[in-house]
């Protein structure tokens, strides 16, 4: 199956209480607020995103600091000394509120009252949130989902992508091909990225990885249990 959830994360026990899920994978970034009323409009890591669907419960975490992001010095105190001086004096007027609202800054959980697909992003109601400075609040937040909520996929031959990053793949020779780190969706398939077993060195000017079709084709059998794949492919391909 096409759902892409990229990382597992553990985390603490929450303010409520409630426990974060062992198996917690992330599966979407909260991008903006939706409305006025307290949505939230997410950027979903899958073109399928069954996982935020089959559960009415999202956990977050705050957004991930931005490399080399830095505060913009404010105006120094004073300036124009003097100028006061030069006009008649008048009752200044409120400065507009340009404060940017509080982020996130610890693990939360979510309850889901709605969601569903608008283009390619997904928009959400979440109980207790109920204006636009409550959403904006969640800005960049990182969505998780527990893995034991996904969905059952329809068929033996279908698979979550976070359920094979990590399988050792071999052929029918039993000869190692690699550990999956990552899948490519080149459109008509998926590729495995596999990283190359440990003492096999990359022909020159190869990256140190192995790409296979993940098609069956080429693909005997897998097995999550065993965490394996016997793929019908050469050491020399």
């Amino acid at each position: 199956m096409t759902e892409r959830a990229v990382a597992s994360t553990q985390g603490p026990v929450l303010a409520d209480g409630t426990p974060w899920p062992e198996d917690a994978i992330e599966v979407a970034r909260v991008i903006d607020a939706w409305g006025v009323k307290g949505g939230i409009k997410l950027h979903p890591f899958s073109s399928d995103p069954q996982a935020l669907f089959c559960t009415k419960k999202w956990f977050v975490q705050p957004a991930l600091p931005q490399a080399g992001a830095v505060r913009k010095p404010g105006a120094p105190a004073g300036a124009a000394a003097g100028a006061s001086a030069a006009v008649p004096a008048r009752r200044a007027s409120p400065a507009p509120d340009t404060r940017a609202p509080a982020r996130l800054s610890q693990p939360a959980l979510l309850r889901v009252k709605s969601a569903k697909e608008q283009g390619d992003v997904i928009v959400a109601t979440i109980d207790g949130l109920d204006d636009r400075n409550g959403a904006e609040a969640l800005k960049g937040a990182r969505v998780f989902v527990s893995r034991s909520a996904f969905p059952t996929p329809d068929s033996d031959d279908e698979f979550y992508w976070i359920d094979l990053i990590g399988l050792n793949v071999v052929n029918r020779e039993g000869q190692a091909l690699g550990t999956v780190v990552d899948l490519l969706d080149t459109g008509p398939h998926c590729v495995l990225r596999c990283a190359l077993p440990a003492g096999e060195a990359p022909k020159p000017g190869d990256a140190a990885e192995r790409l296979i079709p993940f098609v069956s084709a080429y693909i005997d059998r897998v097995s999550l249990a065993e965490r394996l794949i016997v793929a019908d492919w050469g050491l020399d391909y």
